[in-house]
């Protein structure tokens, strides 16, 4: 900023033609300014005196007409231009707000990426107490993104569930009834429908998880505690994590951990890499509190992509099952052994149409042990989430070959898995 002090003009010259035609005394002093502040360097102001100042003067000064008409332009001029020190700083520019490389990458990618995630809200039915009469209320709320064109959002199974009526609001705030296409509720995954349209519909870009490192920095977009798009960064911090579903217990293998800041209300939201793929749904946290302790989880997209494909093509994923009910894992350990026990195999399923033995009592009341399952095609089997996660790498119909314990000797029996009755 540059500062100028006082201006003012002394005329001391008696023989100047200007004094002798004048009653001005050779001593008189015009101050045309006050100090003022320039807000621009190369930027020279004078303030002159006000027109009805300037014109009798000048007219006093018995100067010639051209000269006068000269004269009292460039004093209107000046004082219409410079006649308020303030007026000066509305030609000066200020220039915009500096932001580092990393940062305007953060901007774009969010400004670019907003327009995908919804905001999902869960309604209930509930009775009211007194009058009897059947409201619909808000039970939990969640975030979810565009998937494609159609309509497609990906959430949480956790977010929608017990919901009888589904609200998605998009990044316009205008809301759309939901329908639920199909939901996976080992994996936590579900995906709705809304009849929105298409060019209000920003599918998100789809990127990969198998390529992630752990160190990089990854971006995750949400509504936490119902705020509207909310944005917080962090690096992936753990890579090949295991968390048990919400709905079944199942294990959800190659989970991607976090320390961005996620919170009840991200759920469902996108994880996004640095080019503003999409690499994860935010899931869980590891709180004792409830809010964000810096460990978050999110179920890799490449899980995401193949459940996300069979709902939308058939409303449901086929998943194989053993068709049998096991024991606790602090059980088994608590009898020395390693496997999973089978407490139950029902005949009409693929365990127990193989011949697999449940645990049972005999006539006097004693617990006889059923088989205790040791391995799978060779894959050693320890507990449940090890024959979860052997069985989530087969197919429906596939033969495979169970070595179990049965007494004090090893067996092994073929099995032809199948999927699950509600499923078939």
């Amino acid at each position: 900023m540059a500062t100028c002090s006082l201006i003012s003009t002394r005329f001391h010259s008696p023989s100047s033609s200007l004094f002798r035609s004048s009653t001005i005394k050779p001593t008189t002093t015009i101050h045309l300014s006050k100090p003022f502040h320039l807000h621009t360097p190369n930027l020279f102001l004078l303030r002159l005196p006000s027109p009805k100042l300037t014109i009798p003067l000048l007219q006093k000064l018995s100067i010639p007409k051209p000269l006068l008409l000269l004269c009292t332009s460039l004093a209107l001029s000046f004082t219409l231009l410079l006649s308020n020190a303030d007026s000066a700083a509305a030609f000066v520019v200020t220039s915009p707000r500096k932001l580092q490389s990393d940062e305007l990458a953060t901007v774009r990618l969010f400004q670019e990426n907003t327009p995908s995630v919804v905001y999902i809200t869960n309604l209930a039915v509930k009775q009211d107490a007194f009058t009897l009469d059947v409201l619909e209320v808000p039970q939990g709320s969640g975030s979810g993104f565009v998937w494609d064109k159609d309509g497609h959002i990906v959430t949480n199974y956790h977010v929608i569930r017990g919901a009888s009526d589904l609200k998605v609001t998009l990044a316009d705030q205008s809301t759309y009834d939901a329908k639920v296409v199909g939901f996976d509720q080992d994996k936590d995954v579900a995906v709705l429908r809304v009849e929105a349209p298409r060019d209000k519909l920003r599918p998100i870009p789809i990127g990969v998880s198998a390529d992630l490192l752990v160190g990089q920095k990854v971006y995750a977009i949400g509504n936490p505690f119902g705020l509207d798009h909310t944005l917080t960064t962090g690096v992936i911090s753990g890579l090949r994590r295991e968390i048990s579903s919400a709905a079944t217990g199942r294990p959800i293998q190659d989970v991607i951990q976090t320390d961005a800041a996620i919170n009840p209300g991200n759920s469902g939201g996108p994880l996004l890499d640095s080019s503003g793929n999409l690499i994860g749904i935010n899931t869980a946290i590891y709180s004792p509190s409830g809010a964000s302790s810096g460990v978050g989880f999110s179920i890799p997209v490449d899980t995401v992509n193949g459940i996300v494909d069979q709902l939308v093509k058939f409303g449901k994923v086929t998943r194989p099952i053993l068709g049998i009910k096991f024991a606790p894992d602090q059980s088994v350990e608590q009898l020395g052994v390693s496997g999973v026990l089978v407490l139950d195999a029902p005949a009409n399923g693929p365990a127990g149409k193989a011949g697999l033995q449940s645990t049972k009592r005999d006539s006097y009341g004693r617990l006889i042990l059923g088989d205790i399952i040791t391995s799978v095609n060779d894959k050693k089997v320890t507990n449940g989430s090890d024959l979860y996660r052997i069985l989530d790498q087969c197919k429906v119909g596939e033969k495979v070959i169970v070595e179990v314990l049965r007494g004090d000797h090893k067996e092994k029996i073929p099995v032809i898995l199948e999927p699950k009755p509600d499923e078939s």
